[in-house]
């Protein structure tokens, strides 16, 4: 079910600030998704003010967006590389996301072909699929910020309506992720679990039991730098394993990394 945008208060500059944004990529015909607040309020029906506004664009399309904000008169800053660009003008932020922090969610062809058509601020516009977005916030267990709550009214709301095949080809390489959330849905939603197909249930259940029947792994690695960029540096830096967001495991450089660890303390 769609909702109507209620963040759209035609006495606040940082809504036409925002309007203005999708106007310009639009007109330039930059392919972009919003995501954030208003896709969550689409999908969910919960409001949540906050001063993001997020944008999904595939990182090939990235500089034409850049390019068209500068020419609007937008500042743009490549904030990381790896994940996210921004453009401002005066105190307001748009952020132009193409990958998530970890590397992982990489915006690609699957977003825009399985996209949402809604209306945000009073524009036509599509919006981050509801698959994608669950994958991306799944991610997020930071001491500062969890996005499990979102993950769990995601599931109570579009459980019947998730393309759960693509839902677990998401997450193909990190199923216990998934597993985990949905053994959390049914514990906050008793009444909710059966939504959950039980094919999904059963496949990733046969998973667990094959993993825990197998002989351990050599391979000393920590998959918590996924879910969050600073309270598992201790076991990469002190307890030697190895971090699971680096090539060839994941997306990221060393450079990346570096930069990434260091923006926890001084970039806000």
């Amino acid at each position: 079910m769609a909702y109507q945008s209620t963040f759209d208060d035609p006495g606040k500059d940082t809504n036409a600030f925002y309007r203005r944004t999708l106007h310009v990529l639009s007109d330039a015909r930059v392919p972009f998704l919003v995501g954030g607040s208003h896709a969550l309020l689409n999908y969910t029906g919960i409001v949540r003010e906050t001063k993001d506004f997020d944008l999904f664009v595939k990182q090939d399309d990235l500089e034409a967006a850049l390019e068209a904000l500068r020419e609007a008169g937008y500042r743009t800053e490549v904030t990381f590389p790896h994940w996210l660009a921004k453009a401002k003008q005066g105190a307001d932020t748009v952020d132009l996301v193409f990958a998530s922090g970890n590397g992982i969610c990489r915006v690609d062809d699957m977003w825009f072909s399985n996209a949402f058509e809604a209306d945000v601020l009073g524009m036509p516009v599509k919006i981050a699929p509801v698959e994608e977005l669950l994958w991306q916030k799944a991610f997020v267990m930071e001491r500062e910020r969890y996005d499990g709550a979102d993950v769990a009214h995601i599931l109570r709301s579009c459980a019947e309506t998730l393309d759960w095949d693509r839902v677990m080809l998401r997450f193909e390489p990190y199923w216990q992720l998934l597993l985990s959330y949905l053994v959390l849905f049914g514990f906050i939603y008793p009444s909710e679990r059966h939504r959950v197909p039980a094919r999904v249930m059963d496949e990733l259940t046969t998973r667990l039991r094959t993993e825990r029947d197998a002989p351990p792994t050599e391979e000393r690695v920590c998959r918590g730098t996924l879910t969050s960029r600073g309270q598992y540096l201790v076991d990469i830096g002190r307890y030697g394993y190895e971090d699971a967001r680096l090539s060839p495991r994941g997306n990221m450089s060393a450079e990346d990394l570096v930069y990434w660890t260091w923006a926890i303390d001084n970039i806000h």
